[in-house]
């Protein structure tokens, strides 16, 4: 075949080829869930962290149970996966009050009949004041929240895992580099946070009869609107004042979804994902 055949001849593939690309209908993939249709709780849902991740497990194929206490963004949420083609069920909850946890409990076994992943996000903080100018009532808020309900979620998540077949299941605290080192005037973030921790290693302990893993994932300037302010400038240990870096929140869900998809004969204790360069090493 001479040059010019050759030319005619690879035009004319090339035209067929772009032909049956524009005729050939879109590849098609099965809905997210059908790849295992496991089931995850995730509290404080609504925004930060808890969005972040939700919306990466519906998107890993989980069906996610949203909670929160703001029923409006929980529910925008669900009909975001809606649209994508995945579950999501929204519930708003206050994770501080054991009657709304149990009905919360209750709502995933009568829709779902299991639980395979709780991630316990919901937290909260207070003013960053001394201790002595720290209310009872501001205290008792945050040891509702980030103490008191982490501990009634995993308390019916156990119910429900050892009761479920196949048995067991996965828990994944949203600890904090506080659980470890504190920040000026933070005692109740602190003190919670540390109690978490105890939580952690206590429950996985005690889980091991019944196939439940405990995880605790330690963040640190995780660029979320609560740590925003860590860009303006936060107080620092020796008093002054400094800006501290970030981290892309993707790096966080990344690190939940690989705890949550480790099978339950695996487990990570403990996780700390922060900013590299942020004052928690050594000594600042």
């Amino acid at each position: 075949m001479n040059e010019d055949g050759k030319n005619v001849t690879d035009a004319a593939q090339a035209t067929a080829q772009t032909m049956a690309q524009e005729v050939a209908p879109a590849p098609t993939h099965p809905a997210p869930q059908a790849r295992h249709g496991k089931v995850a709780l995730v509290t404080g849902a609504g925004r930060g962290i808890g969005r972040a991740t939700a919306l990466a497990l519906l998107q890993d194929g989980y069906r996610v149970v949203l909670s929160g206490r703001s029923a409006e963004p929980l529910q925008v949420l669900a009909e975001q996966a809606k649209a994508e083609g995945w579950e999501a069920l929204a519930v708003p909850t206050d994770v501080s009050d054991a009657a709304s946890v149990d009905a919360l409990f209750e709502r995933i076994q009568s829709t779902y009949g299991r639980l395979d992943v709780l991630f316990n996000n919901a937290g909260i903080g207070a003013p960053a004041v001394p201790i002595d100018e720290l209310t009872v009532e501001q205290w008792n808020a945050v040891l509702g929240t980030n103490l008191t309900g982490a501990f009634l979620c995993t308390r019916a998540a156990f119910r429900l895992m050892k009761a479920q077949t196949p048995r067991g299941g996965r828990i994944i605290n949203n600890g904090s580099i506080s659980a470890y080192a504190p920040r000026p005037n933070g005692v109740p973030y602190t003190a919670t946070k540390h109690g978490v921790l105890g939580l952690t290693r206590a429950c996985a302990l005690d889980g091991r009869h019944f196939d439940i893993a405990v995880s605790q994932i330690d963040i640190g300037n995780a660029n979320t609107e609560m740590a925003a302010r860590m860009a303006q400038g936060v107080m620092q240990a020796n008093g002054e004042v400094a800006v501290e870096p970030l981290m892309d929140l993707k790096h966080v869900t990344d690190a939940v979804l690989y705890i949550a998809n480790l099978p339950l004969s695996a487990n990570v204790l403990t996780m700390n994902v922060m900013a590299a360069k942020m004052p928690f090493v050594g000594r600042g």
